[in-house]
């Protein structure tokens, strides 16, 4: 079911775990799979993501699809990171099975949750 580059993301994921000093966070859910991915970043002066990690409650695609969405936010812009699509997502993985594409679609916007999170808690107060 599961390609070779799915189940290392899952075995070993990277980025997980959760950012004490974040000043960005999202999460969002899945009611009909039960998936629950929470995003949180430390985006710096120049929008830029100098770290991200997750914590996901779900099956194996949506575990690989937070680790891989992570990898591709960090070090970019926020800019950037808002045009990364879950197509991009499952391109990364080398694809998913059709009935866990849902779980890309999480990735996507648990990083768009967290990014406005930031835009509206953090950016627009500082000025």
């Amino acid at each position: 079911m599961y390609n070779e580059r799915v189940i290392k993301e899952f075995s070993e994921p990277q980025n997980a775990g959760e950012l004490e000093n974040a000043n960005a966070v999202g999460q969002v859910g899945n009611a009909t799979c039960g998936d629950i991915m929470k995003i949180s970043m430390i985006i710096d002066e120049n929008d830029v993501i100098r770290d991200v990690k997750f914590k996901t409650f779900g099956c194996t695609a949506a575990i690989a699809t937070s680790s891989v969405a992570t990898t591709m936010v960090k070090g970019k812009t926020i800019d950037e990171a808002l045009k990364i699509t879950n197509k991009q997502v499952i391109e990364e993985l080398g694809g998913l099975p059709s009935q866990k594409i849902h779980c890309s679609v999480l990735a996507e916007e648990a990083i768009k949750e967290a990014i406005n999170d930031y835009l509206q808690n953090y950016k627009n107060k500082k000025k």
